[in-house]
């Protein structure tokens, strides 16, 4: 595993983060302890050293079970977790969404789950709709202050949102908006448009949910599989346009050329990109296979090919600005050597 430095932080992470979500069984569908503590201890072996939950997940099983995993190596983690859904379906007014009251309650219990005096990360789970950024903002220094957090992060955030956030933290000198976390993969790369843009442009810590499309590039569901759409009830995506069957199809064929699964060739495509992905494993053999997509490397050919047919269009004022690049270099675009930052 090799580690990279988080966004406009110091902070050093490995290339991929480990997602708890299926820690626990509170949802009735999840991992066991057993295969929780084999998924997390190989993981470990493996050299990462970015644990993700939530109190949310398992309805806090997620965070206990990290906590006693966690014994005795606290230090090496880098532990991030979530608020704003709360803990349980008894949650209530008070113990959801992302006012201050919601966030100090909800890092405490995390805390105590936790068995750790600090969160490394913090993200707002998502936008509640009601909560202003600067409130927010305010509830992350507040916790820095404390020695509670370390680091605030938005999660399924408008780009607008984060935007304004990022700005404000600068200008008022209070603890720096420090990541993102969104869906991204080949079949939702919606996050071209607007997110990722953003997010390079602030150089925030870019962290990647579902890179698999929820099950959908591995293959399974095209075999007949159930997975996720049997223990949660729901499949984030489904092979239900052209475009999908096109980049399923596709990320089948570059498997085969280079004798790896689909779920590899998924998950390299992803690194490949710059982003960070989360794996979301409910076995030790998932993980196995999410790992070795490290040693996967695609030729600038099959990169082409998977991009080409996962393609989305990226719509106004994308496609007028590109359509109109002669014109905007006086008609010498190509002998211009661009910046190597994102401008904002």
């Amino acid at each position: 595993m090799r580690y990279r430095i988080f966004g406009r932080t110091g902070l050093r992470v490995s290339s991929f983060a480990l997602g708890t979500g299926n820690f626990g069984k509170g949802w009735g569908y999840g991992s066991d302890r057993g295969d929780a503590e084999a998924i997390y201890r190989a993981y470990r072996e493996a050299g990462g050293n970015f644990i993700d939950t939530a109190d949310q997940y398992q309805f806090g099983q997620s965070e206990t079970l990290i906590g006693e995993l966690a014994a005795g190596e606290r230090e090496d983690l880098v532990i991030a977790t979530k608020f704003s859904l709360g803990d349980s379906p008894q949650a209530g007014l008070q113990r959801s969404g992302n006012s201050r009251k919601s966030m100090q309650q909800s890092v405490e219990a995390s805390l105590r789950r936790l068995r750790t005096d600090r969160v490394d990360l913090l993200w707002v789970h998502m936008p509640d709709g009601v909560t202003p950024v600067d409130e927010i903002l305010r509830g992350f220094d507040d916790l820095a202050r404390a020695g509670k957090i370390l680091y605030g992060g938005l999660s399924d955030f408008p780009a607008w949102r984060v935007a304004t956030a990022a700005t404000l933290a600068e200008q008022r000198g209070s603890l720096p908006l420090a990541a993102v976390q969104l869906e991204y993969s080949l079949v939702e790369r919606t996050a071209e448009r607007e997110l990722l843009p953003m997010a390079a442009a602030f150089n925030l810590g870019t962290v990647i949910w579902s890179p698999l499309g929820g099950g959908l590039l591995t293959g399974k569901y095209r075999r007949g599989e159930t997975g996720r759409a049997q223990g949660l009830g729901a499949v984030i995506h489904a092979e239900n346009d052209p475009r999908k069957t096109a980049t399923l199809d596709a990320v089948l064929a570059v498997a085969g050329e280079l004798d790896v699964t689909p779920g590899q060739v998924a998950m390299a495509w992803v690194l490949a990109k710059g982003t960070l992905p989360i794996l979301g494993p409910r076995t030790p053999e998932q993980l196995a296979d999410n790992l070795a997509a490290l040693a996967v490397k695609l030729s600038p050919d099959q990169l082409q090919r998977l991009d080409s047919a996962s393609a989305i269009a990226l719509g106004f004022p994308h496609d007028v600005v590109a359509g109109s690049a002669g014109s905007l270099f006086g008609g010498q675009s190509e002998r211009i050597d661009r910046p190597a930052f994102a401008v904002r």
